[in-house]
C-alpha cells in the first residue's frame, strides 16, 4: 500500500480510473461531478491517454463508445440532467455490447433540481433508464476508498461482461476528503480479444460464458456494429428467434454470474433484531447509528449493497432471516424499499425513512428512527 493520502472521492474516482487501464475519457463538465474530469483531464495525457471535452453529455458517451470499439478502456462521468440525456448510448452501448464506465454523482432533481445537494433519486434510472429489456451493473461506494475500489471493479466488470457500468454515488461522496492508502497495484481484468482466423470471425458467436470476443478497429477483423437486433455476423435481423436468443444471451451472461457481481456490507448483525438497509453516504450514517443504538441497547445491525444492481436478492434475503425488521433509509422517496419488500418475501416487516430535500441523512436522526420503531420520512 502507499503512504496515506488526503483525496476527495471524486479525485479518487479518477485514480481508480487510471490504476484499472483507463486510456480515454470523453466528458463535458456538471456539477457535483467535475473535480473528475478535472483531474483527468491533468492525468490522463501524462499516462499516454487521451482527454476530449465534447460538446453535451450525448457526444461524451457517443466518443466513449467509439474508443472503446477502438480498443480503449473508456470512461465518463456526469450528473442527473446529463445522466438522462445520456440514456440512448447506454441501450445502444448494451445492445452492442460495448464494455465502458459511466459515473454519475447524484444531486437534487428531476430535471436541474439541486444541483450541489445529495440525492440517491437516480437509483431506478440507473436500473432502468434505457428503453427495453436489459441488464444493468451499477456499483454503489459509501467512502472515499471505496470510489477507488469500485472504479477498478467498474471497469473490471465492463471488460469482463462486454457491458456499460455505472458507478453511482451522491454528492457527499464525492465532496468528502478522507486519508486514504491506495494500493499500488489492483488486479486488471482485459476484455477477450480473437484469435483465429480473421475469416472465420463471427463477431457475436459467444462460448459458454456468453460473452463474444471484441476486437479493436484496426485488428483485422471484419465486424459490424449496430443497436438493431441482429445476428452473429453482427448485421441486422428482424427474425424473432434470432433477436429473441440475442436478447437472452445478453441478459443471461449477466444474470448467470450474478454470485460473482453482487456484494453487500454486512455489521453486526448476528444477534440483530432491527436491520438498517442502507447504501453510499447513508450506508455511512447506519453504521454510525448502529453503534449509538447499541449504546442504548438496542439490537440494531446494517446490510449495505454496494452493488444495486443486480440487486443483491439473497445477501438482503438472508439478513431479512435473522431480523424482525428492515429499516430502508434513502435520500429518494422510496426507490429500493420495492426490491427489499421483495428480496425478504414477508420474512421480516420492512419500512422505510425517506429524505429529497437535498440534506443527507444523519445517523442521529437514524437513531431516532431505529428507537421509535421505524417508519417516517420527509
Amino acid at each position: 500500500m502507499s503512504e496515506a493520502q488526503l483525496i476527495q472521492g471524486n479525485e479518487a474516482c479518477a485514480r481508480g480510473a487510471l490504476a484499472a487501464g483507463c486510456n480515454f475519457y470523453g466528458g463535458y463538465p456538471i456539477t457535483p461531478s467535475s473535480e473528475i474530469a478535472e483531474h483527468m483531464v491533468r492525468m490522463l495525457p501524462d499516462a499516454g491517454g487521451v482527454f476530449v471535452q465534447m460538446e453535451d453529455e450525448i457526444a461524451s458517451l457517443a466518443a466513449v463508445i467509439g474508443a472503446s470499439l477502438a480498443g480503449s478502456k473508456a470512461m465518463t462521468a456526469t450528473s442527473g440532467p446529463g445522466f438522462s440525456l445520456m440514456q440512448e448510448h447506454i441501450g445502444f452501448a448494451v445492445m452492442a455490447e460495448v464494455p465502458c464506465v459511466v459515473v454519475n454523482v447524484m444531486r437534487g432533481g428531476p430535471s436541474t433540481g439541486l444541483p450541489t445537494s445529495p440525492s440517491q433519486g437516480d437509483v431506478m434510472q440507473a436500473r432502468w433508464g434505457t428503453h427495453g429489456d436489459h441488464p444493468a451493473i451499477v456499483l454503489a461506494p459509501s467512502s472515499v476508498g471505496e470510489v477507488f475500489d469500485l472504479t477498478v471493479r467498474a471497469f473490471n466488470l465492463a471488460e469482463r461482461f462486454r457491458t456499460p457500468v455505472i458507478l453511482l454515488y451522491d454528492e457527499v461522496i464525492g465532496h468528502t476528503r478522507e486519508s486514504v492508502q491506495l494500493p499500488e497495484k489492483v488486479e486488471i481484468v482485459d476484455r477477450v480479444r480473437p484469435d483465429g482466423d480473421a475469416a472465420d470471425f463471427l463477431p457475436k458467436a459467444a462460448d459458454a460464458t456468453g460473452v463474444p470476443p471484441l476486437p479493436a478497429f484496426g485488428d483485422g477483423y471484419r465486424f459490424h456494429v449496430t443497436g438493431l437486433s441482429h445476428d452473429e455476423r453482427g448485421f441486422p435481423t428482424d427474425d424473432g428467434h434470432v433477436a429473441g436468443a440475442l436478447l437472452d444471451r445478453i441478459h443471461t451472461k449477466v444474470s448467470d454470474y450474478e454470485d460473482e457481481i453482487t456484494a453487500a456490507e454486512t455489521f453486526m448483525l448476528d444477534d440483530a433484531e432491527v436491520a438498517l438497509f442502507a447504501y453510499g453516504i447513508v450506508g455511512r450514517s447506519a453504521r454510525e447509528a448502529v453503534l449509538r443504538s447499541r449504546d442504548a441497547g438496542i439490537k440494531a445491525g446494517l446490510i449495505r449493497p454496494t452493488t444495486l444492481w443486480p440487486f443483491p436478492s439473497q445477501q438482503v434475503a438472508a439478513a431479512a432471516a435473522q431480523v424482525d425488521k428492515v429499516i430502508v433509509a434513502e435520500m429518494n422517496l422510496g426507490q429500493m424499499i420495492g426490491e427489499v419488500e421483495r428480496a425478504t418475501a414477508g420474512q421480516a416487516e420492512v419500512v422505510g425513512h425517506m429524505r429529497a430535500d437535498g440534506e443527507p441523512i444523519t445517523p442521529s436522526e437514524l437513531v431516532g428512527v431505529v428507537s421509535a420503531g421505524g417508519g417516517g420520512g420527509h
